[in-house]
């Protein structure tokens, strides 16, 4: 982050800071969010946490969630918050599209705008960016932003479970995109008093039962493997989502599953939505399916996770994802699965 001296002297007095976050939020989002929330408010802040859409159930225990403004909720209140803002901090994503009409309240104000995030491609919009794509999650990076804030007086226990619950999800406990710093950072939240084993219990084995009912139905109706492409496919209907009451984060992880298979290593996650198709894609080693999202689905992320949308139906859109494979034949067939 370049010119964060300034950013410093600018909180050094009490400001009204709104925090945003990405519709849909995960356990990153959330976690960075009310992280940052807790953080400014020790410092004498008035911090404000306003999402476009609703977080996940899983995330229910997590202190301040309930104090957190829905844009789809409540419109009116969230405008006034945003408009009544000094400071915005945009966290877990590098484009206002993400944030949809909340993103659009934001262009015309004249107040420094701070964008936190891993994501690739940050937009130019904000006044100071600290953005690393190597970093695990954005909580990890607001564990950064602590440090080179020298704000660690102002850390409490509160503070370490959101970051912990954000690297947690993001990294699929500890599977994917970690490093000796990340650890070195959750052995240092451990020290502040984090208990690591009763955060990862109410994060994983909190699930309700239609949730491995779902689980179940994936794996086992729903799962397609194409061995020649080394691909896994995972589609989900509209008649599914009646049937299970799926709501927003019950399928969080789900994709995951097929990448436990030997050998495969991208696998796809297609589901009918009321009025688009998402798809959700993940991959192992070198292999980088944020350029297929990008390129072919109007989406982005990570190299090994990303996601898009479709406005051409399920069956089209598992057709044209189908028809996409070829193209990407060799550089599947290079991937190692053991040397990931």
């Amino acid at each position: 982050m370049e010119n964060f001296q300034s950013l410093k002297e600018y909180l050094a007095e009490p400001r009204k800071a709104v925090i945003l976050t990405h519709r849909n939020p995960d356990g990153d989002a959330i976690g960075s969010s009310l992280a940052l929330y807790h953080l400014l408010k020790n410092m004498g802040h008035q911090p404000v946490v306003v999402c476009p859409s609703e977080y996940p159930s899983f995330l229910e225990w997590m202190d301040g969630v309930h104090e957190m403004v829905i844009y789809d909720a409540d419109m009116d209140r969230a405008k006034e918050e945003v408009e009544s803002g000094d400071i915005f901090f945009c966290l877990d994503f590098n484009s206002l599209d993400r944030i949809d009409k909340v993103g659009e309240m934001i262009v015309p104000l004249a107040k420094p705008k701070v964008m936190i995030d891993h994501h690739l491609e940050p937009a130019a919009f904000p006044d100071y960016l600290l953005s690393d794509i190597t970093a695990s999650s954005t909580c990890e990076l607001i564990y950064d932003f602590i440090g080179l804030m020298d704000w660690h007086a102002h850390l409490d226990v509160k503070i370490g479970e959101c970051i912990f619950t954000g690297i947690v999800t993001d990294t699929g406990s500890f599977k994917y995109s970690t490093s000796p710093k990340l650890y070195r950072t959750v052995a240092e939240l451990v020290e502040l008093g984090v208990n690591d084993y009763l955060l990862q219990d109410l994060i994983t084995n909190s699930q309700e039962e239609k949730h491995l009912r779902l689980l179940g139905h994936c794996l086992y109706n729903r799962m397609e493997i194409l061995e020649e492409y080394r691909t896994g496919i995972i589609t989900l209907t509209k008649e599914d989502y009646a049937r299970f009451d799926i709501q927003r984060g019950d399928t969080e992880g789900i994709v995951n599953y097929v990448l436990r298979i030997r050998g495969i290593i991208m696998a796809a996650f297609i589901t009918e939505q009321p009025t688009i198709v998402k798809i959700s894609l993940r991959s192992k080693g070198d292999f980088s399916v944020q350029e297929i999202a990008q390129k072919h689905f109007k989406g982005g992320g990570h190299k090994n996770a990303s996601g898009g949308a479709s406005f051409i139906g399920l069956k089209a859109t598992i057709k044209k994802f189908r028809e996409l494979l070829p193209e990407y034949r060799e550089s599947l067939n290079r991937v190692n699965e053991f040397t990931v």
